[in-house]
């Protein structure tokens, strides 16, 4: 697949697109299916890979995508076995079918308010506190971060939620970035996770900034200004080992 086909990247609010189908694997579990252009995130970074359907006008079938992920540079889209709604007969899609893609866009979209509330908590805690990031995850709505952080308490906490949303409410543009890898590398404090976990050998890297809070790499879906997110609610806070700890948020629906 032509990186110009992985639209995830650089729109991240493209739902729909149409595409050619250019591979299709039956040898597994589950149909796997492979289109020169789609707009689903394939997973990483903590994020999940987005889910929905793929859309045959020709005859009205349609397909369910469960999953996507990466394989050897291509989004490659995991349908639901034995689905094929619309005709008598299951089966995947066909090479060179015309298909249109569609993504469960509330999900999506939650999704991608929940990644950008993390970076801000990352931003906060970084900004503040100095404390590096460890490990993270994230569901529609809801994530957690660890942090090589040595102290943590309730007070600490509440003060970081406070900081988080006082930078949301601030309408702060969110920007996306393809530099050459000497560029990006140049950027102090680019990588904010204990390990780096970029793979050696790429030439360019992606890059999330947030404007006047936070810039760091990273591969996932953002919104594009943090008054989209809304606010967050710390939700609980943990130790994971001695200076590891980590925070949990809630997405709070915008007023």
């Amino acid at each position: 697949m032509d990186p110009a086909g992985q639209l995830c990247y650089t729109d991240a609010y493209a739902r729909r697109v149409d595409g050619r189908v250019v591979a299709v694997d039956e040898s597994g579990d589950a149909p796997l299916v492979v289109l020169d252009r789609t707009v689903f995130y394939p997973g990483g970074g903590g994020q999940p890979s987005d889910r929905g359907l793929l859309l045959r006008a020709a005859d009205g079938r349609s397909w369910t995508v469960r999953a996507a992920r990466k394989a050897g540079g291509d989004i490659v889209h995991e349908l639901e076995p034995g689905d094929g709604r619309g005709a008598a007969e299951d089966g995947p899609p066909a090479r060179d079918d015309i298909l249109t893609v569609d993504l469960d866009w509330a999900r999506r979209f939650a999704l991608m308010r929940t990644h950008t509330a993390l970076h801000a908590l990352c931003g906060v805690v970084w900004r503040d506190y100095g404390a590096l990031v460890t490990g993270g995850n994230m569901e529609p709505g809801g994530g957690r971060m660890d942090f090589e952080f040595e102290r943590m308490s309730g007070d600490l906490v509440d003060e970081i939620e406070a900081k988080v949303n006082t930078e949301l409410a601030a309408h702060r543009e969110v920007r996306v970035n393809l530099l050459p890898r000497d560029e990006a590398f140049a950027i102090p404090d680019l990588i904010r996770t204990k390990i780096n976990l970029l793979p050696e050998g790429i030439s360019e890297i992606r890059t999330i900034e947030i404007v006047g809070l936070d810039l760091q790499a990273d591969g996932g879906t953002h919104v594009s200004n943090t008054s989209e997110v809304g606010g967050i609610r710390v939700t609980g806070y943990e130790s994971k080992g001695r200076i590891n700890k980590r925070i949990r948020l809630e997405l709070v629906d915008p007023a």
